[in-house]
């Protein structure tokens, strides 16, 4: 593996994610694209959104660089599930952006999502003839389907989507180098740079949001990405862990509102990260406890992937006291909070 291809895959990523909303940015607040505050929001004006399409260029344009390099170290299967991650998170930021600008009925929506991910893992089935097992594209499309909506629930205050994507594709870069996978690797970094050149236009003065182009995209690239080193057969240690966090928190917050009778589409204030904000932290504290636990679960998954038996029971529960804590913190920042209240009466 070649560091210098590494860093140029990097580099495209990040110089466009940093430097495209310098033109895009005047172009969304003309058209009116804005984030009306709604009882889902935990931002209180309305803000430019969909400067998700930035990544939605960034991050294809690495991909395709990935692919085009001279004499890249990827296997002809390895581009080829190059060329499949390209075509999911073009797909997948295209309805997006139809969502942004104007609007998707949940079936619409919901078909659309299905349909990209049955015909990724179709055409991933096709690369590796090994795989082509029909139950695959069903539960392949439920997958894909499900992390966008995953990611799309989860980007609700500043800086957690640009945190994750960075986390997630970097440990997905180092499950690439680890497990042998050039693709894996390009891919990862793909996604950590383009979300970390988000970053700074989300959490500077003038902010902006990613909007459904870009929670879509990310859902897209981080599943489809997923999907695919599981069947080549990536340690799922390496794959699950860090996005478990993520699936924590909607899975709780989705059983715990069907038990309670309501209705689960609806928008909502419930997720874990949702309630660190309103017990009293800031955005970037909370993006801070949502990272500093998506970390704990990845370092603690390479730990078990890597470990004999014993190591690997101990890291696996260290994992489970993790996603424990963190649905805890809510509670746990509040007495916090209140005790420093009155202490400083």
């Amino acid at each position: 593996m070649e560091p210098w291809a590494f860093a140029a895959v990097a580099a495209v990523a990040l110089v466009l994610a940093l430097l495209l909303p310098f033109f895009v940015r005047p172009l969304l607040a003309r058209a009116g694209v804005l984030d009306v505050p709604n009882a889902r929001s935990s931002h209180s004006v309305p803000t430019i959104r969909g400067m998700g399409i930035t990544t939605a260029v960034a991050l294809p344009a690495a991909v395709a660089v990935a692919w085009f390099l001279p004499q890249t170290p990827v296997a002809a299967q390895g581009r080829l599930t190059l060329l499949v991650i390209l075509g999911v998170v073009l797909a997948a930021s295209t309805i997006g952006w139809l969502e942004d600008i104007r609007g998707l009925s949940v079936k619409v929506r919901a078909g659309l999502q299905l349909a990209v991910g049955a015909l990724a893992t179709a055409a991933v089935a096709l690369i590796d003839p090994g795989q082509q097992q029909l139950w695959l594209i069903p539960a392949g499309a439920l997958a894909v389907a499900a992390y966008v909506n995953v990611s799309n629930f989860m980007d609700g205050i500043n800086g957690i989507s640009g945190m994750h994507g960075l986390l997630v594709g970097g440990f997905y870069a180092y499950a690439g180098y680890a497990s042998g996978n050039a693709w894996l690797v390009y891919a990862g970094i793909a996604i950590a740079a383009a979300y970390a050149g988000f970053l700074p236009w989300n959490l500077s003065r003038n902010r902006v949001f990613l909007g459904d182009v870009g929670s879509y995209l990310l859902g897209a690239a981080i599943a489809v990405s997923a999907m695919c080193a599981f069947l080549v057969g990536v340690a799922p240690e390496y794959i699950f862990s860090p996005v478990l966090i993520y699936l924590t928190d909607t899975f709780v917050t989705f059983l715990r509102r069907l038990l309670a009778g309501e209705r689960w589409y609806a928008a909502h204030r419930q997720h874990v990260y949702q309630r660190l904000t309103i017990v009293g932290l800031g955005h970037l504290q909370a993006t801070a406890v949502v990272s500093g636990a998506t970390v704990a679960v990845s370092v603690l998954g390479i730990i078990a992937a890597r470990g004999n038996e014993l190591t690997q029971i101990l890291a696996t529960t260290a994992g489970f006291v993790v996603l424990l804590c963190y649905l805890r913190t809510p509670t746990l920042f509040q007495k916090l909070l209140r005790r420093r209240g009155e202490r400083q009466l």
